[in-house]
C-alpha cells in the first residue's frame, strides 16, 4: 500500500510533466498567433513545471530546507510578470489582435490541464508546507487565468482588438505577484517556526 508521501510524490511528478507538456503547446501557439496572454501563460506553465520538480526534490528535506526552497519559489513566481512586460512591449510595437479561435481553443485546453492539476494537488495542499502551497496556488491561479483567456478569445472573435489579450496578460501578471507574496509569507513563517523548534 502506498504511503501518503508516495502519493504526494506521484501527484507532484504527474503535475510537473503535464505542465511541461502544455508549456510546449501553448508557447508554440502564442508565437504563431502573437498572443500576449498565451505567451505569459505558457511561461507560467514552464514555471509551474520547475516549481513541481523542485518540490519533488525537496520533499525529503528538513522543514528548514523546505522553507528556504519555498522562499526561492516565491521569487520564481515573478518570472511570468517579467515575460508579460516583454511581450507587452512587443505587442505595442506591432499592434495586431491575435487569432481568436486558436486563442480560445488553447485557453480551453490549458483550463482542462490546470483544473486537473489543481484537483490533484488540492488533496495535499495542507501537507509539505510552503512547497505544496506554491504548487496548489499556481494551479488554482492558472485555471482562473485560462477562463479569462477564453473570454478574451470570445471578445476578440466578435470585435478584433489587442486589448482583451493585453488586459488578460496583465491579470496573469498580477495573480502571479499575489501568489508570490502568499508563498513568501508561508515560507517565512515555516522557516521561523523550524528555527524555534528545539
Amino acid at each position: 500500500m502506498m504511503s501518503d508521501d508516495d502519493r504526494l510524490r506521484g501527484a507532484v511528478r504527474l503535475v510537473a510533466l503535464l505542465n511541461l507538456a502544455y508549456f510546449g503547446v501553448e508557447f508554440a501557439v502564442a508565437l504563431r498567433i502573437g498572443s500576449v496572454s498565451l505567451l505569459a501563460d505558457s511561461v507560467d506553465f514552464l514555471e509551474d513545471a520547475a516549481v513541481n520538480l523542485l518540490i519533488l526534490a525537496a520533499l525529503g528535506w528538513s522543514a528548514t530546507q523546505r522553507a528556504q526552497v519555498g522562499m526561492l519559489l516565491a521569487a520564481v513566481l515573478l518570472v511570468p510578470a517579467t515575460a508579460f512586460l516583454w511581450t507587452l512591449w512587443r505587442k505595442f510595437s506591432a499592434p495586431a489582435p491575435p487569432d481568436a479561435i486558436p486563442l480560445t481553443a488553447t485557453g480551453l485546453g490549458a483550463l482542462v490541464v490546470n483544473l486537473f492539476c489543481a484537483f490533484t494537488l488540492g488533496r495535499f495542499r495542507h501537507r509539505g508546507g510552503s512547497l505544496t502551497k506554491a504548487a496548489f496556488l499556481s494551479a488554482r491561479n492558472d485555471a482562473v487565468a485560462n477562463i479569462a483567456i477564453i473570454a478574451a478569445g470570445g471578445f476578440t472573435l466578435f470585435r478584433p482588438s489587442i486589448w482583451p489579450d493585453v488586459v488578460v496578460g496583465l491579470g496573469i501578471a498580477v495573480m502571479n505577484l499575489d501568489a508570490a507574496r502568499a508563498v513568501w509569507t508561508a515560507a517565512r513563517t515555516e522557516h521561523r517556526n523550524s528555527l524555534e523548534r528545539p
